[in-house]
């Protein structure tokens, strides 16, 4: 079942995730995530983006030199995740299924050591690095309540807040 994408500047993009106690509590919804995500061609999916208070993501982060960017090659479910250790810094060009239209170059870690709960309920420990350190990271953001923009300089932040408030009065006039 497809789920509603919030967009920004609904505040409950600003929600910090409950912790997720048990796993039947979430496996119905993982797969909605999922086929959510694919519908609107993300590489990930937070569950705060479809207005779900649990620490849920979903992520398929093509390989960069995968010209098919095979659907569900590299589909990684995330319950509970934390990052256990991060290194490095890259700039990336950052967009998100909650501010569709809206790009702007992020500072993250390069590379990360992750701990999350998979969709049976086990633990795992990986490690990450490029588009996808990149993507869990922006995902765990949206657990934390924290949008990509809010990563930006105030200055930055603010040219594409006003610019989202005419995108949406502009869309209020033609209704």
């Amino acid at each position: 079942m497809l789920l509603n994408i919030l967009k920004y500047p609904d505040p409950f993009l600003k929600t910090k995730a409950a912790e997720v106690a048990g796993i039947d509590e979430v496996k119905a919804l993982i797969p909605d995530m999922i086929e959510t995500m694919y519908h609107a061609r993300g590489i990930g999916l937070a569950a705060t983006q479809v207005g779900i208070d649990k620490r849920i993501a979903v992520l398929d982060v093509p390989d960069e030199n995968d010209e098919r960017k095979e659907r569900g090659k590299n589909l990684i479910v995330l319950i509970n995740p934390r990052i256990l250790h991060a290194e490095g810094s890259i700039v990336y060009e950052e967009g998100c299924l909650s501010i569709p239209g809206i790009t702007a170059d992020v500072q993250r870690y390069a590379a990360l050591r992750v701990s999350s709960l998979d969709r049976d309920g086990k633990t795992v420990e990986f490690d990450a690095q490029g588009l996808f350190a990149i993507a869990i990271q922006h995902e765990i953001d949206h657990l934390d309540g924290v949008l990509f923009i809010d990563r930006l300089s105030r200055l930055k932040r603010e040219m594409i807040k006003r610019k989202i408030r005419k995108a949406l009065e502009a869309e209020e006039r033609a209704l």
